[in-house]
């Protein structure tokens, strides 16, 4: 059940500690005081936001996301609060520097969130990191990602609804992936396609699930 299906009348979280408070600094009083009903783990319950952002800093993968957002894509929320779940190290907007933060469900206040006016910047700062940039798009000459070693250090970036991933950071990626689709729609939703590729990171760093026959960066940059 998501959080937009709970019933109206359910409260999520815990309530005011019951009985002597718990020592340590990572623990914040208001909310041992009143309660604790924010969208958070329950492992996180009564922390203090930066106590929580602090543990989830020193434990991120070495992922990276990035979303183009030169229309104010909405789907931006959904990729940060996945994102979230999936402990990348960073999101990254290009574009546009507003976006609509509804769909993070207040995750964007524990995920990190870096701006980049445009493609070079972004392409700048992801040569200097050493990252493999990925442009996840089911364009021409794509790869499939089901069968592509993703490697671990990299930077998954996803165009916004519609348009796709953008001519100029096509041409700059280091590799373009396209998820494998079997019905009638000629894509997915960009948040979903965020969800799926993530998870493949995941399966391949977390679990040591290697594709096979395995592929290679085709410019090598980063891996």
């Amino acid at each position: 059940m998501t959080d937009s299906e709970l019933p109206a009348d359910r409260e999520v979280g815990v309530g005011p500690w019951q009985g002597e408070w718990p020592d340590g600094e990572h623990w914040d009083p208001e909310l041992l005081r009143a309660g604790d009903r924010r969208n958070v783990a329950d492992q996180y319950r009564y922390w203090r936001m930066d106590a929580i952002i602090a543990d989830l800093d020193a434990r991120r993968h070495a992922f990276h996301v990035a979303v183009e957002n030169w229309e104010h894509d909405f789907n931006i929320g959904s990729v940060v609060r996945t994102a979230n779940a999936f402990l990348a190290r960073e999101v990254h907007i290009i574009g546009r520097r507003r976006w609509n933060r509804r769909g993070a469900m207040v995750t964007d206040r524990y995920q990190h969130v870096r701006h980049h006016a445009s493609v070079a910047e972004f392409m700048n700062w992801a040569r200097q990191e050493g990252l493999a940039v990925l442009a996840i798009d089911n364009v021409p000459g794509s790869q499939l990602i089901e069968m592509f070693d993703l490697p671990e250090r990299c930077v998954l970036v996803f165009g916004q609804e519609g348009p796709g991933v953008s001519e100029d950071l096509v041409a700059e990626a280091d590799a373009v992936l396209a998820i494998e689709q079997f019905g009638s729609t000629r894509s997915i939703n960009a948040g979903a396609a965020a969800a799926v590729t993530m998870h493949a990171w995941i399966r391949r760093h977390v679990f040591e699930q290697r594709p096979a026959p395995s592929s290679d960066v085709t410019k090598g940059a980063g891996a």
